[in-house]
């Protein structure tokens, strides 16, 4: 009896077990069909600017370091001895063409010049007299009455007289240049050096004549740089065959420190030969410098124009990207997909680059937004405006 009850009793307890299973699992399946459905993530389009690139002609432009020198420098030096006297000057004073700068005493000078005035009235004075003599002997000679001997004499005293005037007036003009030398004067406009030598020094003209000061033209300044050869022969001897075409090519130039400003101006010549060891040609521009801020000596950026425009494929800067040594672009298909693409660079222009290679005309490259894009990622492109495009070539 008792066997049967303890049968019973694990019949009902297994009974109950899958009765409470089967609940469990009717509720969890009821539970699980009653949330919805999750939808596929889909990832955004991502807004880009976009520009399609094209060709333009452009001016080659290269750049070169270099130094700029005087238009026309001189040493100032004494032509007469003597004490100096006076300084007329302050150091790095700006002066015209003919100024007095130093006085050396000028009196023996002023001796010597009242000296050969003297000497000259004097040799006319005996000219005159010859003169005379000689006509008078010429009269004579016709009738015979003096010998051939003492008209050749009178002939040959005014012939004497008369030269002794021209060394007088030689005499004369020396005295006078000696004077004015006497009074040191600037021979070109321009800013001066230092005094080297100050007042109450004796000075010595000749060969070992010392430094007075210096002056430096600043009417127009020279920029001198060496242009390698490759260069000269591809973008300037190709298309300017003679001196004037190669006056005409366009130079740009910055100070080091100030790249800000940019000075304009031209070609003044290139040297006549290319320097085997260096590979290089002497090249020298020239610049206006009315306001005297450039300054001979300063080392300066020059940027060389071509002597004819190209034609080139455009890319803005903001457009190209860097991967390691690599430079790349996103292009942007037809079906909005951006494309990575690896470009070969050439020089810059108005804050683009020349594409050698790896992007065609009419293909969109990615301008803004390129942070933000990976390879093969849907973009929503946008074409960049035409004042924008501007705007972002001049720096603005």
């Amino acid at each position: 009896m008792s066997k049967n009850i303890r049968k019973r009793v694990i019949l009902l307890s297994g009974a109950a077990v899958i009765a409470i299973g089967s609940a469990l699992a009717f509720q969890h399946y009821t539970y699980a069909s009653a949330q919805p459905t999750e939808a596929p993530v889909v990832t955004p389009a991502i807004p880009v600017v976009v520009k399609t690139v094209s060709t333009d002609d452009v001016m080659i432009w290269s750049g070169f370091s270099g130094r700029l020198s005087a238009v026309d420098f001189a040493e100032i030096r004494p032509q007469v001895s003597g004490r100096i006297t006076q300084v007329r000057f302050n150091d790095g004073q700006s002066v015209k063409a003919g100024t007095v700068l130093f006085v050396i005493d000028p009196r023996p000078f002023e001796a010597a010049l009242a000296k050969a005035q003297a000497n000259l009235v004097t040799a006319r004075t005996n000219a005159d007299f010859a003169n005379t003599e000689f006509e008078r002997a010429a009269a004579l000679i016709k009738s015979q009455a003096i010998a051939q001997r003492f008209y050749d004499e009178r002939a040959n005293a005014k012939r004497v007289a008369d030269a002794a005037i021209l060394a007088a007036e030689a005499d004369l003009k020396q005295a006078e240049l000696n004077l004015d030398y006497a009074y040191v004067k600037a021979p070109i406009s321009g800013r001066l050096s230092r005094v080297e030598i100050t007042v109450g020094n004796l000075v010595e003209a000749g060969p070992n004549a010392p430094l007075l000061t210096s002056i430096a033209s600043n009417e127009g300044i020279y920029a001198d740089f060496d242009v390698d050869e490759q260069t000269y022969v591809n973008t300037i001897r190709s298309n300017a065959s003679t001196d004037v075409e190669e006056r005409k090519i366009p130079v740009e130039m910055s100070l080091q420190g100030d790249s800000a400003r940019t000075y304009k101006g031209t070609i003044h010549s290139f040297d006549n030969r290319i320097t085997t060891a260096s590979g290089t040609i002497r090249a020298r521009a020239r610049f206006s410098n009315k306001d005297g801020r450039l300054v001979p000596g300063m080392f300066v950026s020059v940027r060389l124009a071509g002597s004819a425009n190209s034609t080139a494929l455009l890319v803005p800067d903001r457009a190209i990207g860097n991967d390691q040594s690599k430079r790349f672009v996103f292009v942007v298909g037809p079906d909005s997909k951006a494309t990575y693409r690896e470009v070969s660079l050439g020089q810059s222009v108005n804050r683009q680059r020349i594409v050698l290679s790896g992007l065609n005309a009419g293909e969109r490259v990615i301008v803004d937004g390129l942070q933000h894009v990976q390879p093969n990622a849907i973009v929503a492109p946008t074409e960049a405006s035409a004042s924008s495009a501007q705007g972002a070539a001049q720096g603005q």
